[in-house]
């Protein structure tokens, strides 16, 4: 007779591998998927989970953009970036409101900053100038 116990463990361990979401951010360790570079910016990091469970992490989100390129999209359970105003915090990034401006620079070099809401980037854009973009003129952008 199987022992009630070990068929709950293994019933419990098994489920909390399977968890279909973000990973936190080591800082300073962990490394871009994409370029291979450590990921120390906590206002324009991004992540991508799949529907598997498996995390990509990236430096920047243009990195992020470059590497959806590559890969078959329709296994993609969330997409993440870092908001701007609320560094370190992942946002769903098919929701966030995206600034392109030359007065804040990302780790890539796109000058692409995230945030949680469009207000929250009209006020940027107010200050540092540049171009509004949503989710779908971004993956336009990046020829998605």
């Amino acid at each position: 007779m199987v022992n009630y116990r070990i068929v709950m463990l293994l019933f419990l361990l098994f489920a909390t591998s399977c968890r279909i979401g973000p990973q936190p951010i080591a800082y300073g360790s962990d490394g871009c998927h994409f370029c291979s570079m450590t990921i120390v910016d906590r206002q324009h990091a991004a992540e991508i989970v799949t529907d598997k469970g498996k995390v990509f992490k990236f430096d920047a989100s243009e990195c992020m953009m470059n590497h959806i390129k590559d890969i078959d999209q329709k296994q993609i359970a969330l997409y993440l970036v870092n908001d701007f105003d609320q560094p370190g915090e992942l946002i769903d990034a098919t929701m966030a409101t995206y600034l392109i401006s030359v007065r804040i620079p990302s780790p890539m070099g796109e000058f692409l900053t995230a945030f949680k809401t469009e207000k929250a980037a009209v006020d940027a854009l107010m200050t540092y100038e540049g171009d509004l973009l949503t989710w779908e003129q971004l993956k336009l952008r990046f020829q998605l």
